[in-house]
């Protein structure tokens, strides 16, 4: 379990520092009204949402071990809480300034995640039947298809909405690693769930970079953590048979609540930080400092 909770707590902090990185990247890149190559050259373009992702395939790479040996709660809470990391980063590397909430939010996620912690069990199965490996790969598809749909609208709703289907794309990849079959290249190459997560993987970033151009980065922010945290959660505790220390089920959901809600108010962060940068502007014309969601 040390080692899990160790690459998950790395892991953290690469998806920490790579959302100041992306986030700039993202806001830098031309706005885009439809998914076509256009976006992802400019992206590509952005050193700093090179940087940023670059971080978080490095994060994505440690999170592996811990999804293969922890529960998925306990995974999904550490790495979504990664917004405490960005909110300490931005601090550093932008001159951002933490707010009363955003304390509270930072402190709140240390303490949740330490009872949580403390509660957590043994992971359960690592291997589920084939119609749940092709339910993973079917919601990808489900996920890149709606956001075609939604790319084309504007405003707070677009931007949860996207918010919501990155969430999504992440939370099918953390299952997916979790139940990947990785006996061999010809097994990995023969389950479903290898797609799934690089359908998720690539789709859930598109969702979230576009998400970042759309409304407010506590709508995109707080729909994501919805769906990347509870989602695979309750799939690994009902299908996976993830569970707390007999007799702590009360301190793992209790540290999970905690942690989870200070990602929330941590998430009001990016959107603050964003419009004091505007409000200080000297120049319509001088480029400002862009929000910095999580990842």
């Amino acid at each position: 379990m040390l080692l899990g909770l160790t690459t998950a707590l790395v892991a953290t902090v690469c998806f920490g520092f790579g959302a100041v990185f992306q986030a700039r990247g993202a806001r830098s890149a031309p706005r885009a009204d439809r998914v076509r190559a256009g976006l992802l050259a400019a992206l590509a373009r952005s050193w700093q949402f090179l940087a940023g992702t670059l971080l978080d395939i490095a994060g994505f790479v440690l999170s592996i071990v811990a999804l293969r040996t922890l529960p998925l709660f306990l995974v999904q809470a550490v790495t979504n809480s990664s917004l405490a990391v960005t909110a300490l980063a931005a601090v550093w590397l932008l001159g951002a300034r933490l707010h009363r909430a955003d304390v509270a939010g930072i402190l709140a996620v240390v303490v949740g995640l330490t009872v949580l912690a403390l509660g957590s069990g043994k992971e359960g199965r690592n291997h589920a039947p084939a119609a749940f490996h092709w339910s993973l790969l079917a919601t990808t598809v489900v996920m890149l298809l709606v956001t075609l749909v939604l790319v084309r609208r504007e405003g707070t709703a677009a931007a949860a909405g996207l918010g919501l289907l990155a969430g999504v794309g992440f939370g099918v990849t953390s299952l997916a690693v979790r139940v990947l079959d990785a006996s061999g290249p010809v097994a990995v190459l023969a389950d479903p769930a290898a797609y799934a997560l690089a359908v998720g993987g690539l789709g859930g970033y598109l969702a979230y970079a576009l998400a970042l151009q759309r409304g407010t980065v506590t709508a995109a922010t707080a729909a994501g953590t919805v769906a990347e945290t509870f989602g695979p959660a309750l799939v690994g505790v009902v299908a996976l048979g993830d569970a707390a220390r007999p007799g702590f089920e009360w301190c793992a959901l209790t540290g999970f609540a905690v942690a989870v809600g200070g990602t929330f108010l941590l998430s009001r962060f990016g959107e603050l930080e964003g419009e004091s940068a505007e409000l200080s502007a000297p120049h319509p014309d001088v480029e400002t400092q862009p929000a910095v969601p999580p990842r």
